[in-house]
């Protein structure tokens, strides 16, 4: 979910936005809630560990990526009024195969994969939420891949400028290409483009 003039206020509005939650869920909810902080350049996971934890971003801004053997490649950015995990690694809890990086100082709010879990076993709501969040970054993440695949280079540019266009002054060119899947030169000729 991309609102950056409206982002949800915390990380409980987020989770109501995708499912009513009772007064009870609610304050079991934020009992089970802590925050952590990060510093600009400071991993958040490292590729190879398990995530396991959920994330709202209160404040900043982070990148989700990975590497080969030649370059990075970025996949999703997230700034603040976003819930983010490495889905694959949350969901069955193997080492995850991103990393994770604060692009700014940056300040979220953790649910932790057992405390949802048990969550989810005792009230329906909760585990409405926890469905509606993992389809929702099913969805994103196919609608990546599926960019990626399809688009070309300029298209995509266009595209994020679009979807994303508050992030721009956030983020580094060198990220923005590796999120493209181009070279810093190819990004310049189509910023030059008009």
């Amino acid at each position: 979910m991309n609102d950056y003039e409206n982002p949800p206020a915390g990380f409980t509005d987020f989770a109501g936005s995708l499912s009513y939650l009772e007064h009870e869920v609610k304050d079991i909810l934020a009992s089970k809630l802590y925050e952590k902080r990060y510093r600009k350049g400071e991993l958040i996971l490292e590729t190879g560990m398990v995530c396991n934890r959920i994330y709202f971003i209160d404040s900043g801004l982070v990148k989700t990526f990975f590497y080969t053997d030649t370059r990075e490649f970025i996949m999703r950015f997230f700034p603040e009024g976003n819930m983010f995990t490495v889905l694959d690694s949350f969901v069955i809890q193997k080492p995850s195969g991103f990393s994770v990086m604060a692009l700014e100082d940056t300040v979220v709010t953790c649910l932790n994969h057992d405390d949802l879990e048990i969550l989810c076993t005792r009230y329906h709501s909760a585990e409405t939420f926890y469905r509606k969040l993992l389809s929702l970054a099913a969805v994103n993440m196919m609608d990546r891949m599926g960019g990626m695949l399809e688009e070309k280079a300029y298209t995509a540019y266009h595209t994020f400028l679009k979807e994303n266009g508050p992030l721009l002054q956030r983020i580094s060119l060198a990220d923005l290409a590796s999120y493209l899947g181009i070279t810093q030169v190819s990004l310049s000729r189509i910023r030059a483009m008009k």
